[in-house]
């Protein structure tokens, strides 16, 4: 008998929690993780360091999954782990320290939500607004001065899941980012932007 794959709940009793990834490494597997043996993917090591072999990824994740601040949250649906977002420090992403695509808009080593990946089965339920709503206020937990994300303009037109793991602006926007540089990087062939939200005292 084969497992059911899980997926969004049936009824209207549905509860969406985002949680840190802290202590919580076997649940990011779940979302992001490479079953295949010897299998090749991203581990959300491309923004991170991509320098790091493949066969070395799963040990890094969980040594970030073992302390604070973490590399990022999960959304669960009624405690089903469901979503991911990788949310950390810019400067310990060396893809974007180096990156001539996405400008710095000053000295302060803002927060980035980086990627999203949802699960088959919980997708067009709208937990990619949840999971940046989390990250958000995962970040300010952690004395996060400002958040940014770097999501493609793909104004009212769906983008496809490759394409849209950076979030769209619109997405963003929704969550009280604003336009704050444009940049020379593109995704699915839509211009990405650095789009930011203050967390200083007294922000939304």
């Amino acid at each position: 008998m084969t497992q059911r794959r899980p997926g969004w709940p049936e009824g209207t009793d549905v509860r969406v929690d985002v949680r840190s990834a802290v202590g919580r490494y076997d649940d990011f597997f779940e979302v992001v993780g490479v079953r295949k043996p010897g299998g090749k993917g991203c581990w959300c090591m491309a923004y991170r360091d991509s320098r790091v072999a493949h066969e070395d990824r799963p040990g890094y994740m969980r040594d970030l999954c073992a302390t604070e601040p973490g590399p990022g949250v999960l959304a669960y649906v009624n405690d089903v782990v469901a979503g991911w977002c990788s949310v950390a420090p810019r400067s310990t992403y060396r893809r974007l320290m180096g990156s001539r695509t996405i400008p710095f808009v000053d000295d302060r080593d803002a927060w980035v939500a980086v990627c999203f990946v949802v699960r088959a089965g919980f997708r067009k339920h709208g937990l990619m607004h949840d999971l940046l709503a989390g990250a958000v206020e995962h970040a300010r937990a952690h004395g996060a001065e400002v958040v940014e994300g770097y999501p493609a303009d793909t104004g009212p037109d769906r983008v496809d899941v490759i394409s849209g793991y950076v979030g769209t602006v619109r997405l963003f926007e929704q969550a009280g980012f604003e336009r704050a540089a444009e940049t020379s990087g593109v995704s699915g062939g839509r211009r990405r932007w650095v789009m930011r939200k203050e967390l200083g005292q007294g922000s939304a």
